[in-house]
């Protein structure tokens, strides 16, 4: 290990202490400047939290032309729809700018948080080891990154589109309050990317010796019909089209996976 021995409990404390100063700074700042261009009808807020509640949001308009191009008849061609969110409780709205603020702050400073994290675990690993975690680190926010992408430009627009005009008897008038939007909104987005984490989370346990490759060859059949369940439950409209758009990437997800667990004989032999 690397200059473990020169350093006392003290000043791992001191460098813990620094690190954790330094993320709170970074997440600090960010949510403050997010806080600043989050109102208005320009800002953030309008522009990207209730994208999704629009009918000219880009999901919809690209499913609407590759739908079209397929020849299939899509619902996501309505550019009159439109989901109006309603508030009733005084402080909802401010407190509501302040979390958002908070959680887009914490999604952007990832990759920073992520370093400080490295940075502080770094002296106590061999140099082969420092390699080993450096891609990992880099590969697990990469995918982190792209499952928020996956979750807001997808599974929360199509599970939204469904739930909130899903009616189960026509005397009842669908309305969605802010709380319940950002509450999936954030739940949704913040999932898929920690979904997004399951290679990374095969590859950890496959070095562990508890993960095979050979359990993803055995159980494919299985996580097809599971992932297609899945996929419908996002989009329970029944296109077949939306269908796939929405389990190919999960799918392709799966067999990430899969590749970076390590075969049974090789573990074996570690």
């Amino acid at each position: 290990m690397q200059d473990q021995g020169e350093m006392s409990f003290w000043d791992h404390l001191e460098e813990l202490r620094w690190t954790l100063f330094r993320s709170v700074l970074a997440l600090s700042v960010f949510a403050v400047a997010l806080f600043a261009f989050m109102r208005g009808e320009g800002g953030i807020f309008d522009r990207l939290v209730l994208a999704p509640t629009r009918g000219d949001f880009i999901t919809y308009r690209l499913f609407c032309k590759a739908g079209s191009h397929f020849g299939v008849v899509s619902d996501f061609c309505d550019e009159t729809f439109r989901i109006d969110i309603f508030n009733i409780k005084m402080a909802s709205q401010f407190f509501t700018h302040m979390t958002t603020s908070l959680w887009m702050a914490l999604v952007l400073t990832f990759p920073y948080l992520m370093f400080e994290m490295w940075r502080f675990i770094r002296p106590a690993l061999y140099d082969h080891e420092q390699r080993n975690v450096r891609l990992v680190f880099l590969f697990g926010t990469v995918m982190f990154f792209v499952g928020c992408a996956v979750g807001y430009f997808t599974v929360f627009p199509l599970t939204l589109r469904f739930l909130a005009t899903y009616q189960i008897s026509t005397a009842i008038t669908e309305q969605v309050s802010l709380e319940s939007y950002m509450d999936n909104f954030l739940m949704l987005i913040f999932i898929m990317g920690l979904v997004f984490e399951m290679p990374l989370l095969s590859w950890l346990l496959s070095k562990l010796g508890l993960l095979h490759r050979s359990f993803f060859h055995r159980y494919r059949r299985h996580a097809v019909v599971t992932l297609l369940v899945a996929a419908a439950f996002i989009t329970p409209s029944g296109d077949p089209f939306t269908l796939s758009l929405v389990f190919i990437p999960l799918y392709i997800l799966y067999e990430i996976s899969a590749f970076f667990a390590s075969p049974e004989a090789e573990v074996a032999e570690a």
